[in-house]
């Protein structure tokens, strides 16, 4: 590490800025941000800083700097977009005893300016020592989406109630009380326009009074296993997490982001292999709400969709316990973006189905004369070990055996697998697949189809 991080207090301080143009115009709309007293010597500077020295921002010099300017300055920027006179005034500014950064020069710079992301008191810095500007951009914005606007103004008010707070012990009950502030009550006043302080005090005096923290279930779809795919809501929810309750299907890198003092349960299906009875998932989300814990169910792909989730819901329901529902990005929607295709087209198929290759009670049937008719578009999830089945239904109802079938195994992963076939050859092809896999019928990869047209009895592996 050749930059160490620190916050500088410079309240109060003087910023010495030398330059007058665009470069300095840039610095300064972040150093405006501090309660610096800011000074930019320059002797021909543009409309916009002439304007924030009228405007009482900062004190300007408009002339070349000299020796002495840069006194008692806790920074220094050299901004001139000429390297000669920033070479010029970084000297000076350094015999005036001044840390100096020389914009868009690392090396002659004895400190950088990291990325920021400013939430008030709550500052982030995001450095990567000048070796990539555009990451560091790019961690920037990812932040910036993730953490609420209200974020500051919640830190400001819960600063000063820090003492009131210490009277709950450390550890659980005080980070509960912290918890539930700034992710629940303090975000739900916030946005209702009521009173933070009241707030606080409502909120404390509950955690004091002995009564335990209302449990609460987030069922949270984590899409087909890329964590990238998640959404920025469902990052949140599982940092957030007491207790995460997932399905098999669930990637490890997705369960590393649940913050490290949560316990991780596995609850974990498999058709026509061993499972966790629905039963008992459904008692361990009720046990652990009932404690007061945020209890987060994670489910592959979307919730909604084969997921079980209405029978969590009413369990969650029948116990007293409040829930939420977050969406996440289904198999199918990722599967058909991996092969270049869309699940409706104009002139092709003006609907899509669902459907489930096998249920709880053993293999699941279907509208299959309807779904068997030329055009038809199907994403059939769970189909890998029921996929003689489905072939033999959907032939028995006149389907084409010719039919573009396209076998996606561990969609949106590392590992990920397409396999393009065809209806009559389904069950081999989709044999060799030891990952989940979606089947997509009617549908064949992009790049697949000249071939298929050709030599339509095939499989081809991409």
């Amino acid at each position: 590490m050749k930059h160490f991080p620190i916050f500088l207090a410079v309240e109060g301080r003087r910023i010495v800025v030398s330059g007058g143009g665009e470069a300095a115009l840039a610095k300064l709309r972040l150093i405006l941000k501090t309660e610096a007293h800011l000074t930019v010597i320059a002797p021909d500077p543009i409309a916009e800083i002439r304007r924030l020295a009228r405007d009482g921002r900062l004190t300007l010099i408009e002339r070349a700097q000299e020796a002495g300017d840069a006194l008692c300055a806790a920074l220094f920027y050299a901004a001139n977009d000429d390297e000669a006179e920033d070479a010029r005034v970084t000297a000076l500014a350094q015999s005036d005893g001044a840390l100096t950064n020389w914009v868009d020069n690392l090396g002659a710079s004895q400190f950088i300016t990291p990325a920021i992301v400013d939430r008030d008191p709550v500052t982030v810095a995001i450095g990567t020592e000048g070796a990539a500007p555009v990451l560091a951009r790019a961690i920037k914005a990812d932040l910036e989406a993730r953490l609420p606007r209200a974020l500051g103004r919640l830190a400001r008010a819960a600063r000063v109630f820090r003492t009131a707070a210490e009277a709950l012990p450390m550890g659980r009950p005080r980070r509960a009380f912290w918890s539930e502030f700034f992710f629940r009550a303090g975000p739900k006043a916030h946005d209702a326009g009521a009173d933070l302080d009241a707030t606080l005090e409502d909120t404390l005096a509950r955690h004091l009074d002995g009564a335990a923290r209302e449990g609460h279930v987030s069922f949270v779809g984590t899409g087909p296993g890329d964590p990238e795919l998640l959404t920025l809501k469902a990052r949140r929810v599982l940092h957030e997490a007491d207790v995460v309750i997932h399905d098999r299907l669930v990637t490890p890198e997705i369960l590393e982001l649940a913050r490290r003092e949560a316990l991780i349960l596995d609850a974990g299906k498999e058709g026509f292999g061993p499972s966790t009875p629905q039963a008992d998932i459904d008692a361990l989300i009720v046990e652990h709400a009932r404690r007061g814990a945020h209890v987060v169910r994670l489910k592959s792909g979307d919730p909604t969709v084969f997921g079980r989730l209405d029978e969590e819901i009413d369990a969650a329901t029948a116990a007293g316990i409040g829930y939420t529902v977050v969406p996440g990005i289904t198999s199918a929607s990722a599967a058909v973006a991996t092969i270049g295709q869309s699940l409706t087209k104009r002139g092709r198929n003006a609907a899509v189905r669902f459907v489930t290759g096998h249920d709880m009670q053993g293999y699941a049937e279907h509208d299959w004369r309807t779904l068997a008719a030329p055009g038809q578009v199907a994403a059939i999830y769970m189909g890998k070990k029921a996929s003689r089945f489905v072939q033999g239904r959907l032939m028995m109802h006149g389907a084409d055996p010719a039919t573009p079938v396209t076998v996606i195994e561990n969609a949106s992963r590392a590992d990920q697998r397409i396999i393009a076939t065809t209806l009559a050859r389904l069950p081999n092809s989709i044999a060799a697949a030891t990952g989940p896999a979606l089947i997509l019928f009617g549908l064949a990869p992009r790049d697949a189809l000249p071939a298929l047209e050709a030599a339509p009895i095939q499989e081809i592996a991409l």
